[in-house]
């Protein structure tokens, strides 16, 4: 079980090592198309496009540090591409039914980050949300100031009992 864990890790490291170089050489082309004659949507196509690559390397490095995907760093990462073929492709050129499922998604993955604090946690660790979630609850039930700092002692408390694998 530990082989395979190392062998993870090291595909995981490889991609990250791969995902920089290709962040760096897309930088350099982004640098080069600002020479002009400047394309104003080529220039925004690249900044949005190395905007989701450095989304999916923070994806990578959090799956490094706490053994899970992060939802709403998937989630950013989708939002992100939608509105990047959006812009890309122009508003006004795109069919509107088109228009009309993008902008349905990304009510979807809006609701789905406002949604994933209250989610139950699906693995054993750290779970980031826990606070969050235990304080709107409180808030719900009680506005009791006292309350909510024994919430956060509690969590601060659980926090540090947790034993990372």
């Amino acid at each position: 079980m530990r082989l395979l864990e190392i062998v993870q890790d090291f595909i995981i490291i490889c991609l990250c090592i791969g995902l920089f170089s290709f962040m760096v050489l897309e930088l350099w082309e982004m640098v080069l198309s600002l020479i002009p004659p400047l394309d104003f949507q080529s220039v925004t196509s690249d900044i949005l496009f190395l905007l989701i690559l450095v989304e999916l390397f923070r994806l990578l490095i959090i799956y490094l540090q706490e053994r899970r995907v992060s939802i709403g760093v998937a989630v950013e990462v989708s939002i992100v591409s939608v509105l990047r073929e959006i812009i890309v492709r122009g508003v006004l050129e795109t069919p509107w039914f088109q228009i009309l499922v993008a902008c349905v998604l990304l009510l979807v993955l809006g609701g789905l980050l406002v949604i994933r604090v209250w989610l139950p946690p699906t693995f054993d660790g750290i779970d980031p949300e826990q606070f969050v979630s235990k304080r709107h609850t409180a808030r719900v039930t009680t506005s009791s100031e006292s309350q909510m700092g024994s919430i956060k002692e509690q969590y601060l408390a659980s926090d540090q009992s947790v034993v990372r694998h």
